[in-house]
């Protein structure tokens, strides 16, 4: 007979198995983009990820006959707790075989952490913040997943909720083909909003240029969500990490800022080529090969996806939307793009949905994260 038992990752060996574990788990499917190993490394590093300084964290394997069969991380962000009154241990990087067994031993670990920090909730699976990659996926899999997203296989909702947990938050997806001809609407709204408000389209000339505006953009970022429910404020610390992380995979291609007659940014639109295809190449290494790839997708590519918009309050009911879509769609067309899929967006955010209301956007992937009350 098997027997389970569950370990503290507690070592640097210990680390590289709990990050590379689902790389096996999902050895043969071809929906999973595996991450660069290297940064999943720096996530549980403090001098990297600057949520550490005000987050408790563990992280636990599961083992049945010495194999690993499942993992967990368990997290308390008490900066939530005392910015938005809301007390809660999330749990992340959950991942396990179609075993109810394994899947309830990792889930009374974060039980277990609740109990230990005199909380009465557990919610996931989610990050160290609400700019991490949260959300179980319900619906698409079948589909190719992004370098932001999780993936999952579809037993996973199955285990949670038979072991008692229950919709938290629920989140969309969505993705869309792009017309040959823009259309006459959005080309003639852009033009008028333009001229009504004296907006600009920056124009980058290389990379670097870019530097400078990535704070206003998080600062826009903060007054864009500021007004949903789970949102916290980033810290400078937390921008710092993100710079770190994702700069690399930025082309100015494809960022659109908008500034208004002072110079000052109104709205912004961060979006990529799609490096999934890329990432499941590398498997997880930039070396020797893994550069290569993830430089050809960023050359040639038919597909992107949207990461981040931002816009002033004052000006998301005014239009600038269509200047956004204008320019992305230029560019897109020069660059032989024709698909792009979303980020994932909360079901209730009905004000970045309507985006995309112009482009017949079709709702391909649904996650969610799960609770319990303990």
């Amino acid at each position: 007979m098997s027997i389970l038992t569950i370990i503290e990752v507690n070592s640097a060996d210990l680390l590289k198995k709990f990050v590379k574990f689902p790389m096996e788990l999902y050895m043969n499917n071809s929906c999973f983009v595996p991450p660069l190993i290297n940064d999943e490394l720096k996530v549980w590093d403090p001098k990297h990820n600057a949520a550490f300084a005000y987050c408790d964290s563990k992280k636990y394997l599961a083992l049945k006959d010495g194999r690993i069969v499942g993992r967990i991380a368990v997290i308390f962000n008490k900066k939530e707790a005392e910015e938005l009154g809301i007390s809660k241990i999330r749990f992340g990087w959950l991942d396990f075989i179609d075993d109810i067994e394994v899947s309830k031993a990792l889930i009374n670990k974060a039980v277990e952490f609740a109990k230990e920090k005199n909380i009465s909730k557990i919610e996931g699976p989610m990050g160290f913040t609400n700019l991490d990659k949260s959300g179980m996926l319900t619906k698409g899999f079948d589909k190719l997943a992004t370098m932001i997203g999780l993936y999952n296989f579809s037993y996973y909702p199955k285990h949670l909720e038979k072991l008692g947990l229950v919709k938290e938050k629920e989140w969309v997806e969505f993705e869309m083909r792009f017309p040959e001809i823009l259309s006459e609407k959005v080309e003639k709204f852009s033009r008028l909003i333009k001229q009504k408000y004296k907006l600009n389209v920056i124009q980058f000339k290389s990379k670097e240029d870019i530097k400078p505006f990535i704070d206003p953009m998080f600062k826009l970022l903060d007054q864009t969500y500021n007004s949903l429910s789970t949102y916290t404020p980033i810290t400078k610390e937390q921008i710092a990490t993100y710079k770190e992380k994702y700069f690399p995979f930025i082309d100015k291609n494809y960022i659109i800022c908008v500034e208004d007659e002072n110079h000052d940014l109104v709205a912004f639109a961060v979006t990529m080529p799609s490096y999934s295809k890329a990432l499941q190449k590398a498997n997880g290494k930039l070396f020797p090969f893994g550069w290569y790839y993830l430089l050809q997708a960023s050359k040639k590519n038919d597909s992107a996806n949207f990461y981040l918009i931002g816009i002033q309050p004052e000006y998301q009911r005014r239009g600038v939307t269509a200047i956004i879509f204008k320019e992305i769609y230029e560019r897109f067309t020069k660059m032989g793009i024709t698909y792009a899929e979303t980020n994932p967006e909360l079901e209730e955010n009905k004000s970045v949905q309507v985006l995309w209301q112009d482009y017949n956007p079709v709702n391909h992937k649904r996650r969610r994260t799960y609770s319990k009350e303990i």
